[in-house]
């Protein structure tokens, strides 16, 4: 059986941790950020995990990560 193809897009916006967790960045913080205030701002530039339900499908996508 061949390899399977790793999700590029999927590869770029997830890391999956020692543990097995998945983590992905928050969204929200590209543009129309002068409404915004700096705490918001600041709590998004922190990373987050992936819930349990969408992880079995997200590792689907990044096998080899």
């Amino acid at each position: 059986m061949p390899k399977m193809k790793t999700h590029r897009g999927a590869a770029k916006r997830f890391s999956v941790t020692k543990s097995g967790k998945v983590k992905r960045a928050k969204a929200y913080k590209s543009h129309i950020l002068n409404k915004k205030t700096s705490k918001r701002k600041r709590n998004l530039r922190k990373g987050t995990y992936i819930s349990a339900a969408e992880q079995k499908n997200i590792k689907v996508l990044i096998p080899y990560k």
